[in-house]
């Protein structure tokens, strides 16, 4: 008689050899360990969660920026001389890292999951390497040459908090399992008290959060103020080219209140729209004046600039990735625009009866104008015939001078000073960049009777947070998109918040207790954990198509009867 020894059956696990392959190339069951992590692989996995957190922070600092991609992209024209949307290749690169980290997070936590021993594979070390790097060159680059866009993560939280926190609260619960699982599968008490700790004190961190969570859209519909006007900065660049008659136009059929322009003075004195110091970007002077390209515009008499063309570059650059969206007549509109003066754009305010800011520039001190530059801008609008009242006036220059020649005009400062500094210099309204004027700033302008507009506001959540904290008006290059926000993007009462957060808590703990209860059960079964454990077994219970049949050995012994 042969009597067999059973046979050694081995289930397929084609999911952990690909978390395992993928992460570390050990893709044979053999190769595989459940050994503690070594020590430089622990590193590794610190160097792979920082990683992952400076590009979350990254990627959430781009994200938020869109509002701003215009103004980065012209600080890198003022470098290069050359214009191009450097946003697109910083997008890609951020998108593609942060998805290839995240990924290797992922199977790390798998790896934790299921009891396997971390082994990152060489060129996954490369890639996190190289990722960290470029990063932290990303971050120092923008800190140098655009540090005061930082300032969008703290404001952006003001819209994204409350539900940054939701979702934190919803990751770090599901990270119970893997904690729970690990304490108990854990035999040193002492790991097991700092695993715990180290995660409830995560946990609590995340229950009170909403203690320093601060949004001024968290409050009653019935404080809510009035719709902040829009000013159309610069017209509507994003549809037309920028500080041409047609941009100004497209800009009031979005029911603008007020349009915005940059202003410098011709060698003959008259005071045109130009925001660059040349005129290489936004006209075609190197066809027609190739020699005096990479003069200043201020440079050229009014004669000059009436024979350049300021559209065409707009429809072959495509600045904000729009030309698509426009109609053939309004190609054909913009390709005919020129270079627009002041006094046109003052009588087309006039007419419309809508609110005019510019800011001036000074020309050289080699320039013709250079001390009289003021006084020829106040002569184009005293020409123009526009009500002094719809005028923002803004030079500091000879202030005093220029309220006794023009007493109707409206003192604008872009400066910020204190209400009672303001008051004292007989200003009245202020116009500052988004991020000089903290909510409580708001407040303090307003009580103080000190009309804020803030510029350059084009998102909807920005427009939405302003709004929610009382200022007056804004100035954007997309007034098309905010004409579309007739309310707050949200807008919740304190208590109707405090429930939610309330909420949100114990359902949080709820689950985190109940996952680790069940993980002690279920630990407690088990003897020894070992997802390809192997069964000895002579019966085997399933089909032959499923299960790989391996024999270790086989003994002959002869029995006589």
């Amino acid at each position: 008689m042969v009597k067999h020894q059973p046979l050694q059956v081995y289930e397929r696990q084609l999911c952990l050899s690909c978390i395992t392959g993928i992460y570390g190339c050990r893709w044979k069951r053999y190769q595989r360990s459940h050994d503690d992590t070594t020590k430089w692989e622990l590193l590794w996995s610190l160097i792979l969660l920082f990683t992952f957190c400076l590009l979350l922070v990254w990627f959430y600092f781009w994200w938020e920026a869109h509002n701003d991609y215009n103004e980065f992209n012209w600080f890198l024209y003022n470098r290069s001389g050359v214009w191009s949307d450097g946003t697109v290749p910083i997008l890609a690169t951020t998108a593609a890292g942060f998805t290839y980290i995240a990924f290797l997070m992922v199977l790390a936590l798998c790896h934790i999951a299921l009891g396997q021993q971390l082994n990152l594979h060489w060129l996954h070390k490369i890639g996190v390497t190289a990722a960290l790097l470029t990063t932290i060159i990303g971050v120092i680059s923008v800190n140098q040459t655009w540090g005061q866009e930082w300032d969008v993560i703290p404001i952006s939280l003001q819209a994204t908090g409350p539900f940054l926190h939701i979702g934190a609260l919803a990751a770090v619960t599901a990270l119970s399992w893997i904690v729970a699982g690990q304490v108990a599968r854990a035999e040193k008490t002492m790991f097991q008290v700092v695993v715990v700790l180290l995660y409830l004190s995560v946990l609590l961190g995340l229950y009170v959060m909403p203690l320093y969570i601060t949004s001024p859209c968290i409050m009653e519909p019935t404080s809510l103020k009035p719709r902040p006007d829009v000013i159309g900065h610069q017209g509507a660049p994003m549809l037309a080219p920028e500080n041409t008659l047609w941009s100004f136009q497209r800009a009031l059929q979005m029911n603008v209140t007020g349009l915005e322009a940059d202003v410098a003075i011709s060698v003959d004195g008259v005071p045109f729209l130009m925001h660059d110091s040349t005129l290489r970007r936004t006209t075609d002077v190197e066809k027609v004046f190739p020699d005096r390209q990479m003069d200043e515009a201020s440079f050229f008499n009014w004669t000059d600039l009436q024979q350049l063309n300021a559209g065409q570059w707009f429809l072959k650059d495509d600045p904000f990735w729009t030309v698509h969206t426009l109609s053939q007549h309004e190609k054909t509109l913009i390709a005919n625009q020129s270079v627009c003066s002041l006094e046109q754009l003052l009588k087309l305010a006039s007419y419309h009866n809508s609110t005019v800011v510019f800011r001036l520039r000074r020309p050289p001190p080699d320039h013709p104008c250079y001390y009289s530059w003021i006084n020829d801008t106040l002569q184009a609008v005293q020409q123009s015939g526009v009500p002094p009242s719809l005028v923002m006036w803004t030079p500091d220059e000879q202030r005093a001078q220029v309220r006794q020649l023009a007493p109707g005009l409206i003192q604008t400062s872009v400066e910020k000073l204190s209400p009672q500094s303001l008051h004292q210099s007989g200003i009245s309204r202020l116009l500052l960049r988004y991020n000089q004027a903290s909510t409580q700033d708001i407040s303090d302008f307003s009580e103080s009777h000190i009309n804020l507009t803030l510029y350059t506001v084009n998102e909807p959540w920005l427009y939405s947070v302003l709004w929610c904290s009382g200022v007056s008006s804004v100035s954007s290059e997309a007034p098309h998109i905010l004409r579309k926000v007739p309310y707050p993007i949200w807008l919740m009462r304190p208590h109707g918040y405090c429930l939610m957060w309330v909420s949100a808590d114990l359902i949080s703990f709820a689950v985190v207790i109940g996952i680790f209860i069940f993980q002690k059960y279920r630990m407690s079964g088990m003897h020894s954990y070992n997802p390809e454990q192997i069964m000895l077994s002579a019966a085997v219970r399933r089909s032959s198509r499923d299960i790989s049949v391996m024999k270790e050995k086989l003994i002959f012994s002869g029995q006589s009867q």
